[in-house]
């Protein structure tokens, strides 16, 4: 099994910037592709940011050039830096994980509450 738990979310003003991070466990040998999504409340679950190595790496339009997501295969942890926040990006914050034995892999999910 692979097991994903993030940590780093809360409440920022506007313009603020806050640090995810999303540690995985188990049979992390299996995971390919790591990234994060939100959902905010009455939406659909949306891709924020994926990474296969640090030259493959995916954003969302909504937040080119103000998040930073990246990876530290050696301790199997995700990271996003999320520069410039606006109300707008409040939402639950899940990591996920694609391992080619277990299919996709979520963890909880973190909320990031950003106030005007």
């Amino acid at each position: 099994q692979v097991q994903l738990v993030e940590s780093g979310g809360g409440l920022v003003q506007a313009g603020g910037s806050l640090r995810l991070s999303c540690a995985a466990a188990g049979s992390t040998f299996s995971i390919t592709t790591m990234g994060w999504y939100r959902q905010a409340p009455g939406k659909q679950r949306e891709l924020v940011a994926t990474i296969v190595s640090g030259d493959n790496i995916n954003y969302a339009d909504s937040v080119k050039g103000r998040f930073t997501i990246s990876r530290d295969n050696a301790k199997n942890t995700v990271y996003l830096q999320m520069n410039g926040l606006k109300p707008d990006d409040t939402a639950v914050y899940y990591c996920n994980a694609a391992s080619y034995i277990y299919g996709a892999v979520w963890g909880p999910g973190t909320q990031v509450t950003v106030s005007s």
